[in-house]
């Protein structure tokens, strides 16, 4: 088959973008020029918008992929160990997990509190380990688990970690722009996010929104050069210049991406097309008889993790390939004892390329000899 369009990314990011922000990355620009320092300027006060941060927070942007900024806010504001760091990550998936071990391989002492995959975690778990641990500073949250799409209770945890005194670090990486997040009622140390999720901008650049008290008190904290955010802020409140070569393209983009955000009606307008995407996608492939691993209660309308097919026919890089011959790029499983796979509800898609990839899903079914979707449950 020969496809006329690029391919759907139906993925957690990169996502599918608009031909308006395609287009921003045609120009050139020079990076320490008074123009993109503009262009700088003005998104990290719009990305500050969204949280409604203003006066309290500030927005410090990195290089790199959203795990680089989860990396750099961790070092940053979690001091050593032998200043009293101890961080307590809440684990639901799989992206937890990587933020554990990031902690750890910073050299900062990490304690996880597990909880099951198909589910939340317990802001009464959390509030029973801060109560039997001390020395606990800070905790860290992942809004959206990625590897199963699982929304976890962002506004109860918060609450918990401030009651306890404890700073908290949330990764909002597959949220931010798409759930809302309101820095005047939730408080937090730090919120990561990146330019290639719900912002539907390209990957490369991640950016952190920090507590101005928090970040004031981070100095020296970091061991890294390139990846501290206090030195990273100083140096562009003092020059309105990035440190270090950005990524000059994904930037405007990402403005560009942004300005869209805007005109499309922001945070409420953004959710509720990926809610619309999310419905259209689980009610069809339901259709085709496949389950989806989470409780409609708990799913996030980001990503939703289906049940593989029962059929001995079923393999996914087969399925995949099937899939991506009519056009859909679909997403492997990250569980680790249940076969699934994952497709996204977000980028710059709708209704139409929902429908359209379940009638992909169908023809693929029919190509594998599959007569249903439905699991071996």
């Amino acid at each position: 088959m020969t496809m006329d369009r690029d391919r759907i990314l139906l993925t957690p990011g990169p996502l599918t973008t608009s031909l308006r922000t395609k287009l921003a990355m045609l120009k050139d620009w020079g990076s320490w020029d008074a123009d993109f320092n503009a262009v700088t300027a003005q998104l990290r006060a719009r990305l500050l918008d969204i949280v409604h941060g203003q006066g309290t927070h500030t927005v410090v942007p990195l290089q790199g992929s959203g795990t680089f900024s989860v990396e750099a806010a961790v070092a940053t504001i979690v001091p050593p160990g032998d200043k009293g760091g101890h961080v307590l990550v809440l684990d639901n998936g799989a992206y937890c997990k990587r933020a554990a071990k990031l902690t750890q391989l910073m050299g900062r002492r990490a304690t996880v509190l597990p909880f099951a995959e198909e589910g939340p975690v317990s802001p009464a778990a959390l509030d029973q380990a801060l109560r039997g641990d001390a020395s606990i500073s800070h905790v860290v949250l992942i809004h959206c688990e990625t590897g199963t799409g699982v929304l976890n209770p962002l506004p109860e945890v918060a609450a918990v970690c401030q009651r306890h005194g404890k700073g908290l670090i949330v990764d909002a990486m597959s949220s931010f722009g798409a759930l809302p997040i309101d820095a005047r009622e939730i408080r937090f140390d730090a919120l990561i996010a990146a330019s290639g999720k719900c912002l539907e901008g390209v990957p490369g650049m991640g950016f952190v929104v920090l507590r101005q008290e928090a970040l004031a008190r981070s100095a020296g904290h970091s061991q890294s050069l390139a990846m501290d955010l206090h030195d990273q802020h100083q140096y562009m409140e003092k020059t309105g210049q990035w440190r270090f070569t950005p990524p000059t393209h994904v930037v405007v983009a990402l403005a560009e991406a942004v300005q869209q955000f805007i005109d499309e009606g922001g945070q409420p307008a953004r959710l509720a097309r990926y809610q619309d995407n999310c419905r259209t996608l689980v009610e069809g492939m339901a259709g085709l008889g496949f389950r989806p691993f989470l409780k409609p209660e708990v799913q996030a309308p980001i990503i939703v993790t289906f049940h593989a097919p029962a059929s001995p026919a079923y393999d996914f890089k087969r399925f995949y390939a099937a899939a991506k011959q009519r056009g859909f790029i679909l997403y492997p499983g990250k569980l680790t004892e249940i076969e699934t796979f994952r497709v996204g509800c977000i980028g710059a898609i709708g209704r139409n390329e929902m429908a359209q990839a379940v009638n992909a899903v169908a023809d693929t079914l029919r190509e594998m000899g599959i007569a249903s979707g439905a699991p071996a449950l």
